[in-house]
């Protein structure tokens, strides 16, 4: 007998008949024999109407009251789910964040898993029950609800799924696993095989997943299986062994939209600088990615740096009175940009991934702006309307059609 841990995202579970379907999954699995958790999301956009509710009620509603509101969708999810399997004769509980003993530092929105105490669910177990888990939550010390940020159910299941020793998770999604790029827009994408942990959590930046769900599957080495739950598929199973595919190669081509530049003109290339441009917008809790500084003459400097567009506004305010405070000559802001991305593992050691793709974005006439690179990623900056074309050139360029 084996332990299964699943989570079911919010497309999963986003009606009746797809709750109703879940379930016969789930008991699928425990009729032969396993014992089986499954996390659920909330249904569909639920948790968008739910915060759009809070909006319509207070100008600025309290994060705890959020997080208590919010975390709500993923109890209905969650009981729906058990009053299914009821339905079909078999034994069942629903269990909230708390009650599956996810314990939480205390910043709403944005929590962090302290520990998982696996009390109440081995309990449960030992009395032959399916578990269902309300996702995306936990509780802190005083006994408050608190969540793990958008798309944190990834998160609550993996966190199980290391505190219970299962050996590995499943996660359940309307695709059939990682595709070497969104297929909307490349339909010659393809389900990968196999990807690794570095090359998920790069891929994790974009939305593929939620990044400390990967982060936690790394450190307590827990394989991610994600496949459909609409399709059979064989999925592709995220982990950190050996690889059947030859590496030193890109595996996924990713994309950004949400991006918004600002450049500092005229910097004094001095000591300090840098930090009295960037300590007051971490201050104000903005989120800065790419970040160039050009070469220094007589002292002066110009420096771009990225934000997500809904915090250009936010993050203009921020700099422009600390650019008057340091002589700065100008800051410009441009919210019509976008990302792009190569991911794959051991680039850095292989020659020519960088040249390709420059001269792939030449051809189809695309003008990088900005460019940063890790050691399995290289990203460019290009304006949103081109993001897409990039996308299917860097595919093709790369020969990610075709199968290994």
């Amino acid at each position: 007998m084996a332990l299964i841990v699943r989570k079911y995202g919010g497309s999963s579970v986003a009606d009746a008949e797809k709750i109703k379907n879940v379930a016969v999954q789930i008991v699928k699995a425990k009729d032969e024999g396993d014992q089986v958790v499954v996390v659920v999301s909330a249904m569909g956009d639920s948790t968008d109407e739910l915060l759009a509710l809070a909006q319509q009620v207070a100008a600025n509603p309290d994060s705890r009251e959020l997080d208590a509101l919010v975390s709500t969708g993923e109890i209905v999810s969650a009981t729906l789910m058990t009053m299914a399997l009821h339905d079909m004769g078999y034994k069942a509980i629903s269990l909230t964040g708390a009650q599956a003993g996810i314990h939480t530092t205390s910043t709403y929105r944005q929590a962090r898993i302290i520990q998982v105490d696996t009390t109440r669910v081995k309990r449960e177990l030992e009395k032959d029950n399916i578990i269902i888990v309300a996702g995306f939550q936990g509780v802190t010390e005083d006994m408050d609800v608190t969540t793990l940020g958008r798309g944190a159910s990834d998160t609550s299941a993996v966190a199980l799924a290391a505190s219970l020793g299962a050996k590995v998770c499943e996660r359940y999604t309307d695709v059939k696993g990682i595709y070497t790029a969104d297929p909307r827009i490349v339909p010659e994408a393809r389900p990968l095989a196999e990807i690794s942990y570095e090359e998920m959590l790069e891929l994790s930046q974009y939305g593929s997943m939620h990044s400390r769900a990967i982060e936690l599957a790394q450190l307590y080495n827990i394989p991610i299986l994600v496949t459909s739950s609409f399709v059979k598929s064989p999925g592709t199973l995220i982990h950190g062994g050996e690889f059947m595919e030859v590496r030193n190669k890109v595996s996924s081509v990713a994309y950004d939209l949400d991006v918004a530049k600002i450049t500092i003109v005229g910097v004094p290339d001095r000591p300090g600088i840098a930090a009295s441009i960037f300590e007051p917008l971490a201050t104000a809790n903005i989120s800065v990615d790419t970040i160039v500084q050009n070469a220094s003459v007589d002292n002066i400097t110009d420096l771009t740096f990225t934000v997500a567009e809904g915090n250009l506004g936010k993050a203009l305010e921020v700099v422009r009175p600390v650019c008057e405070s340091i002589s700065a000559r100008d800051c410009v802001g441009d919210a019509k940009l976008g990302k792009i991305s190569i991911i794959g593992t051991g680039m850095q050691n292989a020659p020519g991934y960088a040249s390709r793709m420059f001269k792939t974005l030449s051809d189809e006439g695309i003008n990088i702006q900005l460019i940063t690179t890790s050691e399995i990623r290289i990203t460019c900056i290009v304006e949103e309307s081109k993001v897409k074309d990039a996308v299917r050139a860097l595919h093709k360029a790369f020969e990610l059609d075709k199968n290994d």
